[in-house]
């Protein structure tokens, strides 16, 4: 980004660890996913959340395109969360729903691991 002139913030230093972040919450919550499965099979149904996140998370397209019925329901996406977050710091946007988005990615990554840690220790001590 910064070799094709994108970055228009020297907050764009933190995206690195806002990655890592963001990579903490997926893991954590797609850890805790992962505990309640019973089959391969179950694995679909990752596809089945991942893809409308995908589709719906304000990546490609701004928020403002959602009808308002659905913009809702967008801001309630993690994926939403990082992908505004990383804007937010490369384009120097940074203010009071930079600190949202940075607190609801680690509230689902807490809660992912504790949910995690809490179905092991029970499905290992049965």
């Amino acid at each position: 980004m910064l070799v094709m002139g994108l970055v228009y913030s020297w907050w764009a230093v933190l995206v690195l660890p806002a990655a890592i972040l963001i990579g903490f919450a997926f893991a954590a919550i797609g850890m805790a996913c992962t505990t309640f499965m019973k089959s391969w099979q179950d694995f679909e149904y990752i596809t089945l959340a991942t893809l409308p996140m995908f589709l719906f998370s304000a990546t490609f397209f701004p928020l403002s395109v959602y009808p308002p019925s659905l913009q809702w329901l967008v801001q309630l996406s993690p994926l939403y969360h990082a992908a505004a977050l990383v804007r937010e710091l490369t384009t120097g946007a940074v203010g009071a729903s930079s600190v949202v988005h940075v607190v609801v990615l680690a509230v689902l990554g807490v809660v992912g691991v504790w949910v995690t840690g809490r179905r092991l220790e029970k499905l290992l001590l049965k």
